[in-house]
């Protein structure tokens, strides 16, 4: 087996242990040991985010037609490399998650002490899935994985989560709010963190969990979910704490070990 594979698995096989989209995720899913924290937005600026989302594709639409045929072609992947990758992308909590952005900020977060900076994620989460969960519940489209049973997923799903909604897709949203958020901590590795976090949404079409019209809209959202909450009261000095954090975990000189396996699995080409 390759190195760099098997160090994929690896990591894969950490991140997925508790894996789990934001659907899934309410208080008694939350790290356990980790403070409940609120979000920057109230619930009226949330709902107003939600409602500026569009409906869903219609069922038999030119655009839902094409979402189906491109989503079976995923099906190529499994198993491999990338499908691998997409297995340790399921995991949407912080801290784990913030993880996935190691290699591209060049640091080893799992192996620093950043209070600080799992506050701000964790309550930029709360935000993007709060929004995500009021445009799901406006209107249902079935995920991959729900429209054909014998659908394998990356991650454990059960019964109910092939049932749950996938328009827009929450993951996407989550992981476009890190980016984001990592892009004004770090601008100098903005594009780096962005096509990670863009890799998120697309390891969700990688999995079966979404279709390419469901990441679409939880970007736009996600963008969307930043602006507002960037310009909330504390934000800003939210953010620079996190800054002092990541600039004392780079100096520490520890780099994540599964990076070689990330860069492998980012080759390989999509459908």
């Amino acid at each position: 087996m390759p190195r760099a594979t098997a160090g994929l698995i690896a990591v894969a096989a950490l991140l997925s242990a508790c894996a789990g989209t934001p659907a899934a995720l309410r208080p008694q899913a939350i790290q356990a040991g980790a403070p409940e924290t609120k979000g920057y937005l109230s619930g009226t600026l949330i709902q107003t985010l939600a409602d500026a989302t569009p409906p869903p594709p219609v069922v038999g639409s030119s655009t839902d037609l094409a979402d189906k045929a491109r989503s079976s072609q995923f099906k190529t992947l499994e198993d491999g490399d990338r499908w691998l990758l997409a297995t340790a992308h399921a995991e949407l909590r912080p801290p784990l998650a913030l993880q996935h952005f190691d290699c591209a900020l060049g640091v080893r977060l799992g192996s620093a002490t950043t209070p600080n900076l799992n506050k701000l994620m964790q309550r930029l989460f709360d935000d993007s899935d709060a929004a995500a969960e009021r445009v799901k519940a406006r209107g249902f489209r079935a995920r991959p994985v729900g429209d054909d049973a014998e659908r394998r997923s990356c991650q454990r799903v059960t019964e109910a989560g092939r049932k749950s909604a996938s328009y827009p897709s929450g993951s996407s949203t989550v992981a476009t709010v890190y980016g984001e958020a990592f892009a004004a901590l770090d601008p100098q590795r903005a594009t780096e963190v962005r096509r990670i976090a863009q890799e998120m949404g697309l390891s969700r079409l990688v999995c079966g969990m979404h279709y390419p019209s469901d990441v679409a809209a939880g970007e736009v959202l996600g963008k969307a979910v930043f602006e507002a909450a960037s310009a909330t009261p504390g934000f800003d000095a939210d953010l620079a704490a996190a800054r002092a954090e990541l600039v004392a975990a780079r100096a520490t000189g520890l780099t994540n070990p599964g990076c070689a396996a990330e860069r492998r699995a980012l080759t390989t080409p999509l459908p």
